[in-house]
């Protein structure tokens, strides 16, 4: 897979992809480019037996400031106003993993987000807006710095609930809190997003990316890979099945943990008191 990658930065260390949005001079606007080379960052990632956590964040002062305008005006223009291409996961890109398979349920454009059997971390180092933010609210968690904020702009835009945001964010933050969000486009503070329930965390501004990275090398180092990708197609699967359902997939899963190589490691580091050596296997 090639590793050229238009709109975005890709860096692997200490065992953690960092995918960095990279036009800081629009406030890293989102354009189809950036699109394509996300999902092929994240597929790459998922690949890479070397990696263990992937981090999104923005360069410069924002994460994303949203779809770049002129790439709309041609949506506009070429199209009279309807609907863009649709961003489908294709089959070859369809990612398999241990666990529940969850692919029927998250087909669409960041579909491949729950797909990927590794945790996805978004770093909100600044503004947040858009189908940046949608992507955000797709990824596993999200951290924010003391100076970001968030907006879904799309009211203010002509535009809907786009790529599921309307089953996101009651998701997240219930139902009451989704309508003002969507309702209103308002701007959201870091600490209003967390007390909301949006962000997991807020960071000072000047430390931010070091505490990000600080909690992706804690889940790198000491937390098994195998264990992460079973618990997280387990969580997003669960969105559409009953308790007991769950609990049978629960059962079902812990049967096959027991002979896994992870959870002898688990054991043996943990009765020999030093650094786990997980192997994913």
């Amino acid at each position: 897979m090639s590793t050229s990658y238009e709109d975005i930065l890709f860096e692997i260390k200490n065992r953690v992809a960092t995918i960095t949005l990279n036009r800081p001079d629009r406030l890293n606007a989102w354009t189809s480019a950036m699109d394509s080379s996300i999902k092929r960052a994240v597929i790459h990632a998922t690949q890479d037996d070397d990696v263990r956590v992937i981090v999104v964040t923005g360069s410069g002062r924002g994460f994303c400031a949203g779809a770049d305008m002129e790439q709309l005006k041609e949506i506009e223009d070429s199209q009279g106003g309807s609907h863009p291409p649709s961003y489908g996961v294709s089959r070859r890109d369809r990612l398999s993993f241990e666990g529940p398979d969850v692919t029927e349920h998250y087909k669409g454009r960041f579909g491949y987000i729950q797909q990927c059997p590794k945790p996805i971390i978004a770093a909100l180092n600044g503004p947040a807006a858009g189908v940046g933010l949608v992507m955000a609210l797709y990824c596993d968690m999200r951290f924010a710095a003391s100076n970001a904020f968030i907006t879904t702009a799309f009211s203010r835009r002509g535009l809907i609930a786009e790529h599921g945001t309307s089953w996101l964010l009651p998701h997240l933050v219930g139902l009451a809190q989704s309508l003002d969000l969507l309702f209103s486009a308002r701007k959201v503070g870091a600490e209003e997003a967390y007390d909301m329930g949006l962000v997991n965390k807020v960071f000072a501004q000047e430390s931010f990316m070091d505490e990000v990275m600080g909690y992706a090398r804690m889940l790198a180092d000491m937390a098994s890979p195998r264990s992460i990708a079973v618990i997280k197609s387990q969580v997003y699967a669960a969105l559409f099945q009953s308790l007991n359902e769950a609990i049978a997939i629960g059962d079902e899963e812990m049967g096959k943990s027991f002979t896994s190589e992870d959870f002898r490691e688990g054991i043996a580091h943990f009765v020999e008191k030093r650094a786990a050596s997980f192997t994913g296997r």
